[in-house]
């Protein structure tokens, strides 16, 4: 089997998988409870947080655990609409973000609040100057992710954090589940970033488990109320074996980073070269100002569902674009957001590459790649 829808979700390590059932094990104690076993999940939980924010560089206070990406999306964004709704009632999103950050901008509209779209360039880099033409006194919130999950474009977040630097009431919000561990955090983070978001799962971690970076002195209203956890801003129980699994995750994919710095880019230049030389292939992904570990690219005339089966028969998995879409069959948001022709963009695949891939198994995916445009040349 060759596994390259990573950008999906990935394999959790197992590493952190035996963690995750140790601690589900052995600490049966909630973190809420007084007593002896609730201060033993406690302990563990405050420690998983002190060494996410020693791996992100920041205060332990500034992180807030949640379910996932998509939780977390929703709680700043929200949270945000509900906290400044005295002030403003003005959202910025951008025109390629992931259906958690688009959808719940879509869903505040529908209550009355106004929200702007900024625009992409033919590759999928925002427009800031467009973005900072928008910005007005009832603007509360500028939301931009910082990879692109489809085609892997880094958006300029330090430009747009430039532009806010004259607006610092205003939250900026990053969705950051594609950037880390993949792309040096020197190029998606800042002091000017209120809140980023993460998913366990995109790092080698348990699925169902994430967390937020929150800058001390930003207000959130709490997206679930109850029971007071995590400062009185996410009630509900904590789950402490996702998390202490999560934050073990987190640690290893950023050695492994670091012991491979250039294994990915390798082996997706390495693919780029060669299916830049068929004729009837698109590549949508670029090299400079793109993340290492995404492919994106169109094989003329076949829908990518057909391509992502035709290589499933191979055993050989990747997706097309974003796989929280691609159940409803539709075209790429992002490639419609980049003007490519309707017929380009739901002929559009994605590669998602890790350290965990290897050449040979580039070498194998393009020997069937090969197999597959002549038999599909011959039918189109």
């Amino acid at each position: 089997m060759i596994y390259f829808d990573n950008s999906a979700t990935t394999a959790i390590y197992p590493q952190a998988l035996n963690t995750y059932v140790q601690v589900s094990q052995r600490i049966i104690g909630n973190p809420s409870s007084l007593h002896d076993l609730g201060n033993q999940a406690n302990r563990l939980l405050q420690q998983s947080r002190q060494q996410i924010a020693d791996l992100l560089n920041v205060s332990s206070k500034e992180i807030a655990f949640t379910s996932g990406g998509t939780e977390g999306d929703n709680w700043v964004i929200k949270g945000t609409a509900l906290a400044k709704k005295a002030y403003g009632n003005h959202l910025i999103i951008s025109s390629i973000e992931h259906p958690a950050v688009s959808e719940t901008a879509a869903q505040l509209a529908e209550l009355g609040f106004e929200v702007s779209v900024v625009p992409v360039d033919a590759q999928g880099f925002v427009n800031v100057s467009e973005l900072a033409n928008m910005i007005r006194k009832e603007t509360i919130l500028v939301s931009v992710m910082a990879v692109n999950n489809e085609v892997g474009s880094i958006q300029p977040i330090h430009e747009i954090a430039a532009v806010l630097a004259d607006h610092p009431t205003i939250h900026f919000h990053v969705d950051a589940v594609q950037a880390i561990t993949k792309v040096p955090q020197e190029q998606w983070f800042n002091e000017r970033v209120d809140f980023a978001v993460f998913s366990a799962h995109k790092f080698h971690g348990p699925r169902g488990a994430g967390f937020i970076y929150w800058k001390q002195g930003r207000k959130l209203a709490p997206l679930m109320t109850g029971g007071g956890q995590e400062q009185n801003q996410r009630s509900g129980t904590e789950n402490v074996p996702g998390i202490v699994a999560m934050a073990k995750a987190l640690r290893l994919a950023t050695e492994q980073k670091a012991e491979k710095p250039n294994h990915v880019q390798l082996l997706k230049g390495y693919l780029q070269e060669a299916l830049a030389g068929y004729e009837k292939v698109t590549l949508f992904s670029g090299t400079e100002g793109f993340a290492p570990h995404i492919l994106c690219f169109s094989l003329k005339g076949i829908r990518g569902e057909v391509l992502v089966h035709a290589f499933e028969e191979k055993q050989i998995y990747l997706s097309t674009t974003s796989a929280c879409s691609s159940r409803k069959k539709m075209a790429s948001s992002t490639l419609h957001a980049m003007h490519v022709p309707e017929q380009l963009a739901t002929s559009a695949v994605r590669i998602s590459l890790d350290e965990s891939n290897t050449m040979a198994e580039v070498e194998q995916f393009l020997i069937v790649f090969h197999q597959l445009y002549q038999k599909f040349s011959k039918i189109n």
